[in-house]
C-alpha cells in the first residue's frame, strides 16, 4: 500500500490544527516547530502523491484473442473471467497463430475538490485545486512565522515618543515621558487647570487658566531607554488638568478626591482592574503587528465610566511568548516599547492613568528564582516604564506599593521578586515557603492592622496571582503553593473585618479566566461572618482564554473557599470596581462589574462590615 497519501493527510491536518491553535487559541512555543516540521513532511509527501496520482480511472479492460488455424475459427476471451480458449484437438507439433487485442476504457476522475481542500491531498485532475490546498498550508505556516518574527524584527519601536500618566493623588500626578530624539531637548512640561477650558483659543480662558511649569528635562539617554518621570505637584483634589510638553505631546488627567471623600460631581469612586496583554492576539493577518484587540473594548467604556485609574495586575508584556529572542535588557525594553507604540494604546491611556504590578511574563514563565538572571534585565524596563510613576514604594528599590485614594486603601504585592521555590519543599503548607519574603509580609500585615482613615471602608490587597486555591491546574504557582503564609494573611484579613467597619477585597489576575471567590471565616470561631474576604480574579485584558475548565470548588477544603461566579470564556475581560458611601457614612457598598469582550455580563454587590466588634456584627451585616 502506498504510504504517501496517508502521510499527506496526517501532515496537512497537523499543520492546520497546530496553526489554528497557535494563532487563535493559545500562542504556545511548542506549536511553531510542529508546524514547520509538518510542512516539510507535507511538501515531500504531497509531491510524491501527486506523481503517483492518475487523472483517469479504468472503467473496462477487454482482451480479444484471435486464433488463426486451417478452419479460420475465431475465439473471444474476456479478461474478466480469465478463461483460456480451446484451439481444437491437435497434435502437439502443430503451430497456432494468435492475434491479441486489448481495449481499455478510461474515464477522467472527478477533481474531488472537497477532499482536496479538506485533507490536503492533490486533486487527480485539477492542478489549480492542488495548488490551492498546498497554498493554504504554506500560508498558515507563513502566518505563524509572521506572528513570531514580524513585530520583533520590523517594529522595534526605537523612535516611539509618548507621555503617559501613572499614579495620581489628590495633590500630585506622575507622568512618564519618552523622547528618543535628543534634538528636542531640553523638554519643557507645562500644565493648567482644565475645568473650564472649552475654547482654548479665546484670550479670556487663557488668562483664567494660565499654563504653569511642571519641570524641565535637560538630558535623556539610553541608560533609561530615553525615559524620565515628571511629577506635577500642588494640585487641587477632584480637578481636571491638561498637560503638554515641548515635543508636542499632551493629554489630560483628573486628580483624586480627598481621602475619605468622592468627587463633587460623582458619588462613586471607580477604578478598573485586569491583567495580561499580548499584541495581535487573536491573530489577524490584516491587523497592525502591534494592535492590541482587547484595548478596543476597553476604549469604548472609558468615557462613560470616568474611572480614576487602571490597576493592571501584571503580564503587561509576554517576553517569552511565543518565542524568547534573548535575555538582555534590550529584548525586554523592546517589548515595553512595542506596547506603548501600539496604535491601540492612545485610546486607553490619554485620559486613564495606569498603575502596574509585576508578574512572571515580565521576567519568565512561573518565575520563582528571585533576582537571578534574567531578572536584572527584566526589572530594568519595568523600573523605567512602570515603577517610576507608580505610587511610592514602601522602601527604596522595592517593587511593592501602598496608597490610599478616595474611599479605599491599596497594597500592591510583588509576588515574584521575593518568593521561595514553588516546589522546594513540595508541601505547600510548609512554614519555610514564602511568596512575599519577610519584609514585604511585615509591611502587608501592618497595612491590614493599621486603622483606616475616616470615610475609608475598604482595603484592597492586590496580587498578581490568585489567592484562592480553587484553580487546580498549575496551582503551585499561585497562593495554593504557599498555604502557610496565606493562612497568616487570611487571618489578618478576618481580623480587619472583625474589629472595624472596613472590608477586605483581594484583586488578582494571571489565569486568563474570571472567578469571584469568598473566604468566610471558620464557623464557630472568633471571627464573625461579616469578616468574610472576597476575591475578584480577572484576566486577560487581551490574550487567550483556556477552553478547559480549571477552577473547581472543593467543599472539603479548610478554610472554605466558596465559588460565587466562574466565567472562563472571553479573550478580553476587565473588572469595574465602584464604591459608594451609604447613608450615615458608617458603611460602604462595593459593586463589581465584569465586562467580557466589550459586554457587561455580571455584577455583584458587597457591603462593608458594620461598625462594632465581635460576632454581633453579623446581626446587621449583609
Amino acid at each position: 500500500m502506498d504510504p504517501w497519501p496517508a502521510l499527506t493527510v496526517i501532515s496537512s491536518s497537523t499543520i492546520r490544527a497546530s496553526a489554528y491553535a497557535f494563532l487563535r487559541w493559545i500562542p504556545g512555543h511548542h506549536f511553531p516547530p510542529i508546524v514547520l516540521y509538518s510542512l516539510i513532511v507535507f511538501l515531500v509527501s504531497f509531491a510524491l502523491t501527486s506523481r503517483e496520482t492518475s487523472p483517469y480511472e479504468v472503467i473496462a479492460d477487454e482482451v480479444d484473442i484471435v486464433v488463426a488455424d486451417n478452419d479460420k475459427r475465431n475465439i473471444r476471451a474476456e479478461e474478466s473471467d480469465g478463461s483460456a480458449m480451446n484451439d481444437d484437438d491437435s497434435d502437439g507439433g502443430e503451430e497456432v497463430e494468435l492475434d491479441i487485442e486489448e481495449t481499455i476504457v478510461l474515464e477522467e476522475r472527478d477533481p474531488q475538490i472537497f477532499k482536496t481542500l479538506l485533507f490536503g491531498l492533490p486533486s487527480p485532475t485539477s492542478p489549480f485545486w492542488s495548488l490551492v490546498t498546498m497554498a493554504i498550508n504554506i500560508a498558515l505556516a507563513l502566518c505563524v512565522a509572521d506572528m513570531i518574527f514580524r513585530a520583533p524584527l520590523l517594529y522595534p519601536s526605537h523612535d516611539v515618543s509618548f507621555i503617559r500618566v501613572g499614579h495620581v493623588s489628590d495633590a500630585a500626578a506622575s507622568l512618564l515621558i519618552r523622547e528618543p530624539d535628543l534634538s528636542k531637548l531640553p523638554l519643557y512640561v507645562s500644565y493648567r487647570n482644565a475645568e473650564n477650558v472649552e475654547h482654548e483659543s479665546t484670550k479670556s480662558v487663557q488668562s483664567e487658566n494660565p499654563w504653569k511649569t511642571a519641570g524641565q528635562i535637560y538630558w535623556l539617554s539610553n541608560e533609561t531607554d530615553f525615559t524620565s518621570p515628571v511629577t506635577i505637584s500642588r494640585l487641587q483634589p477632584s480637578t481636571r488638568y491638561e498637560y503638554a510638553a515641548s515635543n508636542n505631546q499632551s493629554g489630560h488627567f483628573k486628580t483624586a478626591p480627598s481621602i475619605g471623600a468622592t468627587s463633587p460631581h460623582d458619588s462613586k469612586f471607580t477604578f478598573l482592574t485586569s491583567s495580561c496583554i499580548k499584541p495581535r492576539f487573536p491573530y489577524n493577518p490584516l491587523s497592525h503587528p502591534l494592535e492590541i484587540p482587547g484595548f478596543s473594548h476597553l476604549a469604548q467604556w472609558i468615557p462613560k465610566l470616568q474611572a480614576s485609574f487602571m490597576l493592571f495586575l501584571g503580564d503587561f508584556i509576554y517576553v517569552d511568548v511565543p518565542h524568547r529572542f534573548g535575555v538582555d535588557k534590550e529584548t525586554y525594553r523592546r517589548e515595553y516599547r512595542q506596547v506603548y507604540a501600539s496604535p491601540s494604546w492612545p485610546a486607553v491611556s490619554s485620559s486613564l492613568p495606569w498603575i502596574h504590578v509585576l508578574d512572571d511574563h515580565e521576567i519568565a514563565n512561573d518565575w520563582d528564582a528571585n533576582t537571578t538572571s534574567p531578572y536584572p534585565s527584566a526589572i530594568d524596563p519595568f523600573t523605567h516604564y512602570q515603577a517610576a510613576i507608580n505610587p511610592p514604594p514602601l522602601h527604596p528599590d522595592a517593587t511593592y506599593y501602598s496608597f490610599t485614594q478616595s474611599l479605599a486603601s491599596f497594597f500592591l504585592l510583588d509576588t515574584r521578586s521575593y518568593r521561595t521555590s514553588e516546589l522546594a519543599p513540595a508541601d505547600p503548607a510548609s512554614p519555610s515557603k514564602s511568596m512575599l519574603g519577610a519584609p514585604q509580609l511585615r509591611h502587608l500585615l501592618a497595612f491590614l492592622r493599621d486603622p483606616s482613615p475616616p470615610g475609608v471602608h475598604w482595603k484592597f490587597v492586590v496580587s498578581s496571582v490568585p489567592f484562592t486555591r480553587n484553580w487546580r491546574f498549575n496551582n503551585a504557582d499561585t497562593w495554593a503553593g504557599y498555604l502557610h503564609e496565606r493562612q497568616i494573611i487570611l487571618e489578618a484579613m478576618w481580623d480587619v473585618g472583625a474589629t472595624s467597619s472596613t472590608g477586605v477585597i483581594v484583586l488578582s489576575g494571571d489565569r486568563h479566566e474570571f472567578a469571584a471567590t469568598s473566604f468566610p471565616p471558620p464557623a464557630g470561631g472568633k471571627w464573625p461572618l461579616a469578616a468574610t474576604v472576597h476575591e475578584f480574579s480577572t484576566s486577560p485584558l487581551s490574550m487567550f482564554y483556556l477552553p478547559v475548565r480549571t477552577y473547581v470548588e472543593d467543599e472539603a477544603d479548610e478554610p472554605r473557599e466558596v465559588c460565587i461566579k466562574y466565567l472562563p470564556d472571553g479573550n478580553s475581560k476587565f473588572g469595574i470596581v465602584e464604591i459608594e458611601k451609604v447613608s450615615g457614612g458608617e458603611q460602604s457598598v462595593l459593586r463589581f462589574r465584569l465586562v467580557v469582550d466589550g459586554e457587561e455580563v455580571w455584577a455583584y454587590v458587597v457591603s462593608s462590615p458594620p461598625a462594632g466588634k465581635g460576632r454581633g456584627k453579623d446581626a446587621v451585616w449583609g
